[in-house]
């Protein structure tokens, strides 16, 4: 049986400022983001018809979700562009947490995008699947490269950055939703200036120490808010402020996923394990960043 698998991996937002509104309501960021090793999983094979199994650790949580998906969604608007019936069993093990900042819908999304684009021999121009990308969410388009971006405008303007080091990291995620909608409705003060990657990366940061200290300047606008919606992730930055060798501590996108940057590989792994002995209902990794 033709099969292809593509991996969703998890998006992060290393830097997120808000610079404006726009007329119709939405924001307008200026955003440093990277990828990790970690996330979902998508399996396209080919069948006569078009279906979706869900499983992994938050698989159950999308079933009969909109998540009716963002998957079966990309499948059918690519068919649909290509002028050829939507055929394919495609399967997704989802490790990611849902709606929780870290473009998990998104990526998995791409992925698809991708795998279908091998399984159906298409060879759309970039510009042609960017432009679907686009229609299906403004984090799908940077999903495709995976790699190190500045994102601008509502996130469909992207920039390649300078890239990023395969820095050890861990994701924590306290098991609680947060609509982004609120959470930018909730932001209050004046507009950040933004920095973008050019003030953010000057350069390639050599190992996750030269990362934590290019990105320490410029923060989440939209932590503040969330922090005050949802107290519980103050409560996951300082955990994660207080594990041993903690180099820097962010929140990503608009919540409720928490990540911190370490030296070693070890220091991520034990950090991650006393976060889960100390709190056992939140989900907590220890991964790295994809270097690019």
């Amino acid at each position: 049986m033709h099969q292809t698998v593509r991996q969703a991996p998890a998006k992060l937002n290393l830097t997120l400022e808000v610079v404006g509104k726009r007329a119709d309501g939405y924001h307008l960021l200026d955003s440093l983001i990277a990828f990790t090793d970690y996330g979902d999983t998508l399996t396209a094979s080919a069948a006569d018809t078009l279906s979706l199994t869900l499983d992994g650790p938050f698989g159950g949580i999308l079933v009969g979700d909109s998540m009716e998906n963002l998957v079966l969604k990309a499948a059918r608007l690519l068919a649909a562009e290509a002028g050829i019936a939507p055929g394919a069993a495609l399967a997704l093990t989802k490790r990611l947490p849902v709606a929780s900042g870290i473009g998990g819908g998104s990526s998995d999304a791409a992925a698809t995008l991708m795998a279908l684009c091998e399984l159906w021999n298409l060879s759309p121009t970039l510009e042609d699947l960017t432009r679907l990308a686009l229609t299906l969410g403004a984090d799908v388009p940077v999903c495709l490269a995976q790699r190190t971006a500045r994102l601008e405008g509502i996130g469909e303007r992207i920039t390649t950055a300078p890239s990023v080091p395969a820095a050890p990291i861990v994701l924590v995620n306290p098991g609680v939703g947060l609509p982004t909608p609120k959470v930018f409705q909730a932001r209050q003060g004046e507009f950040s200036t933004g920095a973008g990657p050019a003030g953010v990366l000057a350069g390639s940061p050599a190992d996750a120490a030269a990362l934590a200290d290019a990105i320490r300047p410029y923060a989440n606008d939209l932590a503040a808010p969330a922090v005050n919606l949802l107290p519980v992730i103050g409560q996951v930055l300082s955990r994660l402020e207080a594990t041993e060798a903690c180099l820097i501590a962010r929140m990503s996108g608009s919540g409720a996923t928490c990540f911190a940057l370490f030296p070693t590989d070890e220091a991520a792994t034990a950090a991650a394990a006393a976060i889960s002995a100390a709190r056992p209902k939140w989900w907590a990794i220890a991964t790295r960043l994809k270097a690019a």
